[in-house]
């Protein structure tokens, strides 16, 4: 992990550099491909108060990007909210990422492990009624988009086995595709 730490409008101690990078490695453990972290710790004067402001830039694999930006009087607890609020949202984004993993079939249960055991000579072909597949013309499809009212479209074969659609229109006209 590439890290970068800076000051604007004040210069850093060692002290306060050591604690930014003690805090950014304390980031590594929700085991995110983090590839840099920057820092930008800057002076603020606003309405006659000094305080400071920190930000952490995060930036992740897969183009992922954090931001966080604390305001306080003293930098150490700047640093030490704006860290609380990165630690949240990585691990916000952990559980994330955990939620959308493809299951495997020993998830699934035994009808899965069943289906995964199958060879060829075990799948059994059934045949289709091809009735519900048949060609339709024009005035068909008219028909069947009118019939239900919720239905915006009907996709089907035409005659010459091409494949249409067709909608209705704002103007209670037919388009076709």
């Amino acid at each position: 992990m590439n890290t970068s730490i800076t000051g604007r409008h004040f210069e850093l101690t060692d002290a306060i550099k050591s604690y930014a990078e003690a805090a950014i490695e304390g980031l590594n453990k929700y085991n995110l491909d983090i590839i840099s972290a920057n820092t930008v710790i800057s002076a603020n004067e606003r309405n006659g108060k000094k305080g400071f402001s920190t930000e952490f830039i995060i930036n992740l694999k897969d183009k992922n990007t954090l931001v966080i930006t604390q305001n306080d009087k003293d930098v150490y607890a700047a640093i030490d909210l704006a860290i609380e609020r990165m630690k949240k949202a990585l691990r916000r984004h952990s559980e994330k990422i955990k939620q959308h993993k493809i299951m495997s079939f020993k998830d699934l249960g035994e009808e899965a492990e069943a289906v995964s055991e199958m060879t060829v000579e075990d799948v059994e072909i059934v045949p289709m009624d091809l009735e519900l597949h048949k060609p339709l013309d024009f005035e068909e499809a008219i028909e069947a988009l009118m019939a239900e009212k919720k239905r915006q479209f009907i996709v089907f074969n035409d005659h010459d086995g091409h494949m249409r659609v067709m909608y209705k229109r704002a103007d209670g006209r037919f388009g076709l595709y």
